[in-house]
């Protein structure tokens, strides 16, 4: 049987992050871009996370995840806080901008959902998403 899971999934994040991008020019938000999006999403949801936390829930390596912290705490988007558990350790947290900015980031994400889910009924919904879930457990047994 010929699959293109693998490669299906990679257009559909490419061109789902330039219609992100689209959408967050097109609604003038510009104190994000897409990829910084992602992580304040995580944040949003944990926030005073370590690096290494945030960079399981992210998907992204330490280092470009620092490289991207670095550029968002520029843009005063996130703080880096000593771990009181660990010395040597800082946690990522959100900044009050960013908390504030959270309202436009679901306006920017209920619009992909728009687009992503266009013609499905609620239960093809549930079951597709079922279905990441599972393959996205599946590539995670080989970390």
């Amino acid at each position: 049987m010929d699959t293109q899971a693998g490669f299906l999934i990679s257009q559909i994040k490419l061109i789902g992050g330039r219609v992100f991008e689209k959408i967050l020019a097109r609604e003038n938000i510009s104190e994000f871009n897409g990829a910084q999006g992602k992580i304040l999403y995580v944040l949003w949801q944990r926030d005073n996370i370590s690096i290494i936390e945030l960079s399981k829930l992210v998907g992204l390596a330490n280092t470009t995840l620092t490289s991207m912290l670095d550029r968002m705490e520029e843009a005063e988007l996130i703080k880096r806080l000593p771990d009181p558990d660990d010395r040597r350790k800082n946690l990522i947290a959100l900044t009050d901008k960013a908390a504030g900015l959270q309202g436009k980031y679901d306006q920017v994400s209920q619009e992909m959902n728009e687009v992503y889910y266009k013609d499905f009924n609620e239960t093809e919904i549930m079951e597709f998403e079922r279905y990441l879930q599972r393959v996205l457990e599946n590539v995670k047994e080989k970390i």
